[in-house]
């Protein structure tokens, strides 16, 4: 009978380390979204003492430092010794010569799929000061950029399947030349590359209506999209991704490239409003219930991609 009961007890200690292990890269305990913290991600990145956030200015400097801080305290990691992905150019349409853009670049690796990327993105560069006022970039990008941290603060607490890079591209505005250098200069071959998720203007909208583009495209991620937002706390429309539509934006943002590149999108943002690349566009002309429930709800269609990850990998051409 004492054998017995040691037996037992080993099992049941077995069973309890193994349940334990199989939990460990999950964390249910957390919210999908801290609220708090994107909240305030946001208004500092939109705040005026980071003066618009221009490419190469002493505000852009202290946002990249923002974020890879965060970073940092998620426990991503790096492609080599640094987030930073440093590059150079000059803005074709102004003449602008830009010496020191930074790309930042961390990422999870997948439980199951390590060598398999989904590449989730947001700029987080603006328009900087223009004749004395100050573009503050809260929708356009600060938004996207609070976006990002916070789904790479979710899947930190609950680990993917397939390994996920998160990118804050700089130089957005001088022409998509963050993506374009990452794309062209990539941290992983291109093929390991499934497909991009790029978040832009996601928090200023009054009617609930979030886009969800690519799928004109893409048309085999349309019913994921659907079924992963079947019960959002928005609308998730489709459209502005062809050349029929009032408005075409495949290339409009850093899932541009990705695009040239063949690597299937989805671009989530919300349509223009009055604050488009005005200096209106501050915290406090933005919608906090909205945008929450935005990052939530794109946090979640990236939780379903990852399961689905396979479905997307054998539809795409690439």
């Amino acid at each position: 009978m004492a054998a017995f009961h040691r037996i037992s007890t080993l099992l049941l200690i077995l069973f309890i380390f193994v349940s334990c292990d199989q939990n460990s890269t999950q964390d249910q305990s957390i919210d999908i979204v801290d609220r708090a913290q994107l909240l305030s991600d946001i208004e500092f990145l939109a705040s005026d003492d980071l003066e618009g956030r221009l490419t190469g200015s002493e505000g852009n400097r202290i946002a990249r430092e923002y974020i890879s801080d965060r970073f940092q305290s998620l426990n991503l990691l790096m492609f080599g010794d640094t987030y930073e992905q440093q590059f150079s150019f000059s803005n074709t349409r102004s003449g602008v010569e830009f010496d020191l853009a930074v790309n930042l670049i961390g990422y999870i690796e997948g439980s199951s799929n390590p060598d398999r990327f989904v590449v989730v993105t947001a700029h987080y560069d603006h328009l900087g000061v223009r004749n004395g006022e100050i573009y503050n970039g809260a929708d356009d990008n600060a938004s996207g950029t609070g976006g990002l941290m916070a789904a790479a603060r979710y899947f930190s607490h609950n680990q993917p399947e397939n390994s996920i890079i998160f990118v804050a591209f700089d130089a957005e505005e001088q022409g998509l030349q963050g993506a374009r250098y990452f794309v062209e200069n990539p941290p992983v071959p291109l093929d390991q590359f499934v497909m991009n998720v790029n978040m832009d203007m996601i928090s200023t909208n009054f009617e609930d209506e979030l886009y969800a583009v690519g799928t004109y495209h893409y048309p085999f991620l349309k019913p994921l999209v659907e079924e992963a937002t079947a019960n959002a706390p928005i609308d998730v429309l489709f459209g502005f991704d062809n050349a029929d539509a009032p408005q075409d934006w495949t290339m409009s943002s850093d899932h541009g490239p990705f695009h040239q590149q063949g690597i299937p999108f989805i671009y989530f943002g919300v349509e223009d409003h009055p604050h488009y690349h005005q200096p209106s566009d501050v915290f406090e002309n933005i919608n906090p219930d909205f945008y929450v429930n935005t990052v939530e709800t794109i946090i979640g269609f990236l939780r379903h991609l990852d399961e689905n990850l396979d479905n997307v990998a054998a539809s795409s051409d690439r």
